[in-house]
């Protein structure tokens, strides 16, 4: 009995350990349900695996179906998790798998109806919709659906799954396919899953969703820590309580560009950490109460429209580690506050307009990493403590005013990386630093007033070196040569001396932009027979380098070249012809003009976008060179010695300019096709045919120009409403008939230049209409009848240069249209130096205007140049007062009329004037005195009329001859030697009623001359009408025959290339 009791405790002991046992393996060592494990085996059979990449965004690639295989324990598959319980799954990840294939309707992963948390992010499930019986699982709290390409509408019964905690349905761009979410069922989602608490929608489309739904989150404030909602095409204006829920932690509204709202103006006073609002419409001032976000450590408002100064509370977020107010209207001084952030890491504030100096406040930014001041108004000294701070490996502060040297201490164990000083005032030279900092890779100190020579390189590490715009001089340093990591060099515009070996470059075979340009002194040496080898060059620009030859290189892909402004001559080489056609695919950019090349150019290969080989002497037929170049924007071919017939523009062309050449044959209308134009010169070429009258309806033309050629027929007629024309130049050529009265539409105009054509009109008063309009030549035309300014209220009002000379105009001037002339009026004294009429860097405006009695083509028009030529036409009357008006006249010709009366003392105002010209007129009386008091006047042409009296003295008048004063014989005094001593010795001066009284008059000669002379006009032809001197005679014939003798010089010279 003794023994039973005591071997009855070891029997108990036994048995607990047994039932132990057995519980642990019922529940520890289970295995996973039956029907669980065959759904998760046809799952994965549904799918294939792309073992050969990898997301970027994935930190590793597991491929977890690997493991899972029939007959083994799913709840020990690689992303799968089952209940301890139950043995049913309830956890799934298979997130960075690299599934392919379609997610099926029915998938059996469906049928895991007690799955809880649900991840399969960054798969690839080619477009599928997302199943709808996603929604049978009710049990499931974590859903991720995040990046894994679905596509179509969330279905409402998503809104079933009302345990969600987490929900991420987020794509990578609404824009582009992706999921889209309606109104309907954001609300029933909102409305059923009260208990989310993190909401990740980014990138699906929920532009159908209003400002009453956004604010159903309200219904979630107890709950909603995470909510990001970026680029998601979210519009109107969001209330701002939505910033304000009480347990949000985490926000991003950012990339909704029409998304508009203000931040909270009080009681901000929530555990925000992280709040993004970037590239959104938010506006205002950033409000004082965001100081009250006590916990925030990621700020990011860039590239919103906030203004204002930013509140001094925002310095005591002392948590920040990440702040980004780039890109907006913010003033004011940074304030010295901001050394209160002792955690910061990133500082962006670029592209805003602070002012001020930078705080000198860095010693306590201990853990800065990145500071960004680019692009502000910052002026003042770089403080020398930004050198010291011991983990900043980012600074820019390029595109400031700031001055003064570079700092020249550094700490030693700084870890500056990339330093952008740019666009600045700074002076002295460039630290010793700069050129052995072992860990700096990019140093960006372009366009300041940097002296002194570029040092010899002791470290290697640099990358990029940006020293361009600079007053640096000497020698270019060998040093630079054995940056072996060096990808970019640009030491353009740098005074730099002595001659370099382009061969030399061989040495940097990472180098993939070299940049030598504009230096003056220096000479690029590429006579070498080798070929240099730059196996990543992409980008070489040696324009204005004192280049001799086309340089030898080699080079995978070369995508920019530019060699213009040297002195290259010979053919392009055939390798070059080669390259282009056969290895440089993505070249587009070719600059070859200015230089002395010949032959044949090279065909341009099918992505070129820009090709300038104008200022050459390539010569040949290149009609149909350009058939396959379907990308080209720029085609620049102008002043060469190309022949045959014009090439047909691409379909995408914008500057087709091909002027100064010997092209022959008609303008194809095919170059209507051209519907993205905006320019053409075809100037001076010896064109035929007739304008093609579709190109008055290219909307886009800007600038047309076919000045000398010899075109005939009409103006086009079909210039249609709200076309871009801002420059019509059809000068020079034969063209007839009437103006088209559609130059009215051509609202943009700024000039006009028909001159020297054979139009046939009146004068084109609905031109008035074109408040644009500023420079208007009809010169040399049969223009007729009287010109009047009427019919709108400020007719020409930005008009300088007005030129109807050589025409048949008769009746008085055209003070109605003169008095309007406020381009005329107005003189700008402030303005600071030349200043030319547009800003195209493919085309200059220009125009050919008499001026001190010359002809003067001006390459380009100064906004200063007005001038009036009213000459050679038959107008009568008297000068009228109101151009005295016109104070910033610098050029006036009446000259050739029959104008009337005497000099009006308005005139006198004209203090701007350079050139006057009265002659061969019928004027009278006194030469007005005051006009000496014109200090600019260097022409005074007087000539052939009937002035009287004394010859003005002093200042400008002591400057004019003879030719100033012939055929007034009542005018005494210098320069003339008859002296003007007292009234009794002036000449008598015979009235026109005292000429008709003895039948002597001077019409009478000129009827005479003109009858008894006509059979010697017409021998002396080339003498009389090709000298291009003045012949008042001959506008006296052409009165009284009323018939048009015009034949100047320019004229001539026109008429004689049109024969040949």
């Amino acid at each position: 009995m003794g023994s039973f009791f005591i071997v009855l405790p070891c029997f108990a002991l036994h048995l607990f350990f047994v039932l132990l046992l057995t519980h642990f393996t019922s529940h520890t060592l289970s295995f996973c349900n039956q029907h669980d494990s065959s759904a998760l085996l046809h799952f994965k059979n549904s799918f294939s695996v792309n073992t050969s990449s990898q997301l970027d965004i994935c930190s590793s690639t597991s491929f977890k179906t690997k493991s899972w295989k029939n007959g083994t324990d799913c709840c020990k598959w690689d992303g799968v998790t089952c209940d301890t319980e139950s043995d049913y799954v309830v956890g799934l990840d298979l997130s960075c798998n690299n599934l392919k294939g379609e997610l099926h309707p029915n998938s059996t992963i469906l049928q895991l109806r007690h799955l809880q948390q649900l991840n399969l992010a960054f798969n690839n499930f080619s477009g599928s919709s997302m199943p709808i019986g996603i929604s049978d699982l009710v049990n499931i709290t974590h859903l991720n659906l995040s990046y894994c390409d679905l596509n179509g509408d969330i279905h409402s019964t998503i809104s079933h799954l009302s345990k969600l905690v987490s929900l991420d349905l987020s794509g990578y761009s609404y824009e582009k396919v992706g999921l889209k979410l309606n109104s309907f069922t954001w609300k029933k989602l909102i409305h059923n899953a009260t208990k989310l608490r993190d909401l990740y929608l980014n990138g699906v489309n929920m532009s159908s969703i209003g400002e009453s739904s956004l604010s159903m989150l309200n219904n979630l404030s107890s709950s909603l820590v995470s909510l990001h909602l970026a680029n998601t095409g979210l519009q109107g204006n969001l209330l701002s309580d939505i910033l304000s829920l009480s347990n949000l932690q985490r926000l991003d509204l950012s990339h909704n560009q029409d998304l508009s709202g203000q931040l909270p103006k009080s009681n901000w006073s929530t555990p925000l950490r992280y709040l993004y609002l970037s590239h959104t419409a938010f506006s205002g001032e950033i409000s004082y109460s965001i100081g009250q976000l006590k916990s925030l450590t990621h700020l990011v408002l860039s590239f919103c429209n906030f203004d204002g100064m930013v509140p001094l509370s925002l310095w005591n977020l002392t948590q920040l580690t990440y702040l980004d107010l780039s890109n907006n209207k913010l003033n004011g001084e940074i304030s010295p506050l901001l050394s209160n952030l002792k955690h910061l890491i990133h500082c962006d504030l670029v592209f805003n307009n602070f002012s001020g100096s930078i705080p000198i406040v860095y010693g306590n930014l201990s853990k800065l990493e990145y500071l960004s001041l680019s692009s502000n108004s910052l002026t003042g000294q770089v403080p020398s403590s930004l050198f010291h701070l011991p983990y900043l490996s980012n600074l820019y502060l390029s595109f400031n005013k700031l001055v003064g040297p570079i700092p020249i201490e550094i700490t030693k164990t700084s870890k500056l990386s990339y330093v952008g000083l740019s666009e600045n005032m700074l002076n002295g030279t460039i630290p010793n630093w700069c050129y052995s900092l072992p860990s700096l890779l990019k140093l960006s100190l372009r366009y300041n007033h940097l002296t002194g020579f570029i040092g010899e390189f002791s470290t290697y590490s640099l990358k990029s070196l940006y020293l361009s715009n600079n007053n640096l001089q000497g020698h270019f340093p060998n040093s630079i040569f054995e940056l072996q990591n060096l990808t970019a060099l640009d030491l353009s515009s740098t005074n730099l001396s002595g001659v370099v070996d382009f061969h030399q470059f061989s040495k940097l075979n990472k180098l993939g932009y070299l940049d030598l340009s504009h230096n003056t002194f220096l000479s690029i040496n590429t006579d070498s027979i080798a070929d240099s080898i730059l196996p990543n060059l992409f980008s070489l620009d040696l324009s204005y380098a004192n280049i001799n030859s086309f340089p030898k290189f080699q080079t995978r892909n070369l995508q920019r070249l530019d060699l213009s402004n040297n002195n290259i001559h010979g053919k392009i080489p055939k390798w070059f012809h080669k390259k282009l056609l056969n290895t440089w695919n993505d070249i587009w950019y070719i600059d070859l003009s200015f230089n002395k090349l010949q032959g044949d150019i090279p065909i341009p290969s099918y992505g070129l976008q820009y090709f300038s080989l104008s200022n050459n002497n390539f010569t040949g037929d290149i009609s149909s060179t350009f058939c396959n170049a379907s990308f080209l924007n720029v085609l620049n071919l102008a002043h060469n010695n190309f022949q045959g017939d014009l090439p047909i523009p691409p379909d995408g062309i914008v500057y087709f300019s091909l002027s100064n050449n010997n092209f022959t044959g008609d303008i194809s209308s095919t170059f209507c096709n051209a519907s993205t134009l905006n320019l053409l010169n075809l100037a001076h070429n010896n064109l035929t045919g007739m304008i093609p009258q579709c190109l008055g309806t290219l909307t886009s033309l800007n600038v047309l120009d076919m000045q000398m050629n010899n075109l005939y027929g009409s103006i086009p007629k079909t210039f249609s409403k709200g076309n871009a024309f801002q420059t019509i130049k059809l000068n020079g050529n034969q063209l007839e008939g009437p103006l088209p009265q559609s130059l009215s539409h051509c609202s943009y105009l700024e000039v006009l230049d028909l001159g020297d054509n054979n139009i046939e009109d009146t004068f084109p008063s609905w031109l008035e209409t074109l408040q644009e309009l500023q420079v208007l030549v009809l010169r040399s035309n049969n223009l007729h009848g009287v010109i009047t300014c009427s019919s709108t209220k400020h007719p020409f009002p930005k008009l300088r240069i007005f030129d109807v000379s050589n025409n048949n105009f008769s009746g008085t001037l055209p003070t109605s249209c003169i008095q309007n002339f406020q381009g005329m009026m107005n003189v700008d004294d402030s303005q600071i130096g030349l200043q030319y009429m547009g800003t195209d860097n493919y085309y200059n405006d220009s125009v050919v205007v008499i001026v001190k009695g010359f002809s003067m083509e001006l390459t380009r028009i100064l906004t200063t140049f007005t001038t009036i030529d009213l000459s050679n036409n038959m107008f009568e009357g008297e000068i009228p007062q109101v151009i005295g008006e016109l104070y910033s006249l610098i050029g006036l010709n009446l000259s050739k009329n029959g104008i009337t009366g005497s000099i009006p003392q308005s005139l006198s105002h004209l203090r701007n004037l350079e050139w006057l010209d009265l002659s061969c007129n019928q004027l009278t009386g006194e030469i007005l005195e005051a006009l000496a008091n014109l200090n600019f006047l260097s022409f005074l042409n007087l000539s052939q009329n009937h002035f009287k009296g004394i010859i003005p003295t002093g200042q400008q008048f002591n400057t004019f001859g003879n030719d100033s004063y012939q055929g007034n014989t009542m005018l005494c005094g210098l320069p003339f030697s008859n002296s003007c001593k007292n009234e009794e010795d002036l000449p008598q001066h015979s009235t026109s009623e005292d000429e008709e009284e003895s039948g002597f008059g001077w019409k009478a000669v000129t009827i005479g001359y003109a009858c008894g002379a006509i059979f010697g006009l017409l021998l002396g032809y080339n003498v009389f009408f090709f000298t291009g001197k003045p012949q008042c005679l001959a506008r006296h014939v052409e009165r009284m025959f009323n018939i048009r003798l015009k034949r100047t010089i320019n004229r001539a010279t026109a008429n004689r290339r049109r024969m040949n």
